[in-house]
């Protein structure tokens, strides 16, 4: 890749940001629906609600690693970015390589989250047509 420039590795550097703090939204927003169930079983006893925060559970790992993969591919994109100033072009394109690798990794854990977060919301929303929900 000889056209490789520092300012195609700064490409990625908007994207991370806002994917960044959309995963931080959702990591917040899925404690603090966490932190309600809990007081509510609390409360209750409820046994439908442990599978419900268990389901949370599964959803916050993955946020967890999208967000992890999310910091790599900046990190990586910032050492491409760096090896292209010092002038190993190879070294940046390997480096650019792995962000978009990196990238690609939280982009999928994303989708999953969102089939399971949906899934989640598809079992409610039965319980509520079928009459049994309360």
């Amino acid at each position: 890749m000889e056209n490789l420039s520092l300012t195609t590795p700064a490409l990625l550097f908007p994207t991370v940001s806002l994917l960044m703090l959309a995963y931080t939204n959702r990591f917040l927003t899925l404690a603090t629906i966490i932190r309600n169930l809990y007081d509510r079983y609390h409360d209750s006893g409820d046994r439908n609600l442990l599978a419900q925060i268990d389901n949370l559970r599964r959803r916050v790992y993955l946020i967890r690693n999208m967000q992890i993969a999310g910091v790599i591919s900046l990190l990586m994109c910032v050492l491409s970015m760096f090896a292209i100033f010092a002038g190993w072009v190879g070294g940046g394109a390997w480096s650019f390589g792995a962000a978009l690798m990196f990238m690609i990794v939280s982009l999928g854990l994303s989708l999953h989250e969102l089939t399971i977060s949906a899934g989640a919301l598809d079992l409610l929303l039965t319980d509520l047509e079928d009459g049994t929900g309360r």
